[in-house]
């Protein structure tokens, strides 16, 4: 599953590429279940409206349209976004389709726009989803109510933080961390390298973290998303763009797939070990 630089790297380059676009047809290739939309919502909304903002909420992407529908898109494990035209962009999971002739077998929706250039949505195991809804009720998916606010808000202060760990007082709190309900779109990669750098053992009690400790995980955990943004993301997830560079987060990594190394801090061996239902890197040495 993505996490949330990664969804945040797709974003960021259909967000240069669609705003203004107009879509003049969409179709689905062999797959319902990726874009389940009534034939007569696609020819009231989606088509002849233009692109006006590409957002993104937790890991979850929103193209809205001039209709005042969004298009609601899930990737998944082995989604792709790739737009074909005078300037190409692509990122998802790493195979050929991403630099390949399109549509090919792993093509699940095709969206066409008035100048000719095209969006397509592959998805090689079929579980990512194009939705189509009035933007207005985006807010309303039983998704979107649960989710934790955004981490990298300029308005998500540390109080906020804090206060929203502390209601998971008996969870640890790499389980804390990676529970969407609390903030979004943390996962396995960046919880244990803002856990490494706050110098918290994955494995502590939330009731146990000082205001200090939450201080120090609340800033970590900030640098090392804008890092893994700034970087395109992570080697380790499936992410990649048109060009096929991936993601080079895991050449900046402190302790994630370090294991057996030498603890960058203070040289104790890094291990890993099975925490929270995922495997866990850590430095039990200076991790307390």
């Amino acid at each position: 599953m993505p996490e949330l630089p990664e969804v945040e790297t797709v974003r960021r380059g259909l967000a240069d590429l669609l705003p203004g676009r107009e879509v003049q047809a969409a179709y689905q290739l062999e797959s319902p279940k990726s874009f389940p939309n009534a034939s007569a919502d696609v020819e009231q909304f989606l088509l002849n409206s233009k692109v006006t903002a590409v957002r993104r909420r937790a890991k979850v992407l929103l193209i809205d349209l001039s209709s005042d529908y969004t298009l609601v898109i899930h990737l998944k494990m082995t989604g792709q976004l790739v737009f074909r035209g005078k300037t190409s962009f692509g990122a998802g999971h790493p195979n050929d389709s991403l630099i390949g002739e399109l549509p090919d077998r792993s093509t699940r929706v095709v969206f066409e726009f008035a100048d000719g250039s095209r969006l397509y949505f592959n998805d090689q195991r079929k579980f990512g989803w194009v939705k189509l809804m009035p933007t207005l009720e985006v807010p309303n998916i039983d998704f979107m109510k649960k989710v934790g606010p955004e981490p990298l808000e300029a308005d998500f202060s540390l109080a906020q933080f804090r206060e929203r760990f502390r209601r998971r007082a008996n969870t640890n709190i790499k389980a804390a961390l990676l529970d969407q309900t609390v903030v979004a779109g943390v996962g396995n990669i960046y919880a244990d390298e803002s856990l490494w750098g706050a110098r918290i053992d994955p494995r502590r009690l939330v009731k146990s973290i000082s205001d200090q400790e939450f201080d120090l995980l609340y800033n970590e955990l900030r640098n090392v998303m804008n890092l893994a943004i700034e970087k395109g993301g992570s080697t380790d997830k499936n992410y990649v763009n048109a060009e096929g560079k991936r993601g080079s987060y895991m050449d900046f990594a402190r302790v994630f797939r370090r294991e057996n190394q030498a603890c960058p801090r203070c040289g104790s061996k890094i291990i890993k070990i099975r925490h929270a239902g995922r495997g866990t890197h850590l430095c039990e040495t200076c991790q307390e």
